[in-house]
């Protein structure tokens, strides 16, 4: 079950780049661990819609290989392109942990490959 709402997550939020969807996959006790950023709940919700609003677009790669899941855990690895008007697409390597609670998001433990708060892109994230 983890790993369809994760691939439905990253399908419906995302790639639409719909903020509305944040409530509908993360819990209120929300917290993301990432290439050395916490957020939690709230500060992820803001800095997503704010990079949703830009004219960025993003496409999902999968590792059908690397998942390993749990009732409430899973790990994986997904390739996120960026892609703004005038800029080469950026591939982004993304290796995770993943925590749930009544089929919503609780914990992320995320390494990327490039960092993603080292691209010019998310800047203002």
């Amino acid at each position: 079950m983890s790993v369809a709402v994760l691939r439905e997550m990253f399908d419906k939020m995302v790639v639409n780049k719909d903020g509305d969807a944040i409530e509908r996959f993360y819990d209120p006790s929300f917290v993301m661990y990432s290439n050395g950023v916490t957020q939690n709940y709230e500060e992820f919700a803001a800095s997503h819609r704010h990079i949703y609003e830009t004219p960025i677009s993003y496409a999902i790669e999968y590792d059908d290989e690397a998942w390993v899941e749990a009732d409430d855990k899973v790990a994986g690895r997904v390739w996120i392109t960026t892609t703004r008007p005038g800029e080469e697409p950026t591939r982004i390597e993304v290796v995770l942990i993943a925590t749930f609670k009544d089929g919503r998001i609780t914990r992320v433990w995320e390494t990327t490959w490039p960092s993603w708060n080292d691209l010019p892109a998310f800047d203002t994230y």
